[in-house]
């Protein structure tokens, strides 16, 4: 009987042994810290691994996320330095550096900092127009950060983020605000019109004046080889005025009557071809015509005359000493 007594007794024993060695283990996940009291006080802190506590004496306190967490902003009504009331929301990211102080020295820590960021919220927007508001997005949520996260350091808290997700204007001024847009639109859209005919008439301006210039180039030119046409003809005909000069000189009577027939030819072709001339009388005798035609024909082959003797080869001397 005493044997089966004291069996029982080392049974609850051992029983009670293994379930105290069972709760001074603690399997701490990743990304955790528990906090560990003893007799209701803070002691220490467990890190991501197993860890050992004294039963009855230590327990667990709290159980702190370490990893960054996100936490949503409601929607909240927002009065602007303009007297314009405005929505806004917005996403505040946060992650708890001291397990110990985000523990025992703020109670309810998400609700802390949501409230804490709701009334920097009101003040920064507040202190700013509805244009500012709506423009510098960036430059609220650096404002908030950098206020909330100077407020949340004593907790052992790193305020990483502050996103301003929606801010809402007013129906009428919304619909203010679209007609102001599609009027700024409208008169960028008649400027670029402006512009664009404007450069279309400088390029037209730019083509007129580039022919303008070929034209006047190509007027200058012509009138440079008809002058050039003119010069030669002048000089041919001064050459021919000279020959026949020369032919007087010498006292070629020929020379005198092409000269007249040639004055009297261009004189018949003048009246030939003027416009009022109807009909043409000739006061001239067709027998001084044929003279003077006559003198040309002269004159012409005392020309070939004189060139032929010029061409024709010297016969060759013949030697008198070959006859004796």
């Amino acid at each position: 009987m005493n044997f089966e007594a004291g069996s029982v007794v080392a049974a609850i024993f051992v029983v009670f042994a293994i379930i105290t060695i069972m709760a001074g283990i603690r399997q701490v996940p990743q990304g955790q810290h528990y906090t560990v009291e003893r007799f209701g006080r803070y002691n220490r802190t467990l890190t991501p691994g197993l860890g050992l506590v004294i039963p009855y004496i230590e327990t667990i306190g709290a159980k702190i996320v370490m990893m960054e967490q996100v936490l949503d902003v409601p929607t909240q009504e927002v009065i602007t330095k303009d007297n314009a009331s405005a929505r806004t929301d917005g996403v505040v990211f946060y992650q708890v550096l001291d397990a110990s102080r985000a523990t025992y020295q703020v109670a309810q820590l998400q609700n802390a900092l949501l409230n804490l960021t709701m009334t920097n919220i009101r003040n920064v927007m507040g202190s700013m127009d509805l244009d500012q508001l709506l423009s510098n997005r960036d430059e609220i949520n650096g404002k908030l950060l950098n206020v909330v996260d100077a407020a949340a350091s004593p907790w052992g808290v790193k305020v990483t983020r502050i996103e301003l997700k929606n801010i809402e204007p007013p129906a009428d001024l919304a619909a203010a605000m679209a007609r102001q847009m599609k009027a700024e639109r409208d008169r960028r859209a008649a400027i670029l019109e402006a512009e664009g005919q404007r450069q279309a008439a400088i390029l037209k301006a730019e083509g007129e004046k580039q022919a303008q210039i070929l034209a006047a180039e190509g007027r200058k030119e012509a009138a440079f080889r008809d002058a050039e046409a003119r010069e030669r003809q002048a000089e041919a005909e001064a050459n021919a005025t000279r020959m026949v000069s020369d032919a007087i000189a010498k006292g070629d009577m020929g020379a005198v009557n092409y000269l007249v027939a040639e004055k009297y030819i261009g004189a018949l072709g003048k009246f030939a071809t003027a416009n009022n001339q109807k009909v043409m009388i000739i006061p001239a005798e067709m027998g001084g015509l044929v003279g003077t035609l006559s003198g040309i024909a002269e004159i012409a082959k005392s020309a070939l005359a004189d060139e032929e003797k010029t061409n024709a080869p010297r016969r060759p001397v013949p030697d008198s000493g070959s006859r004796g």
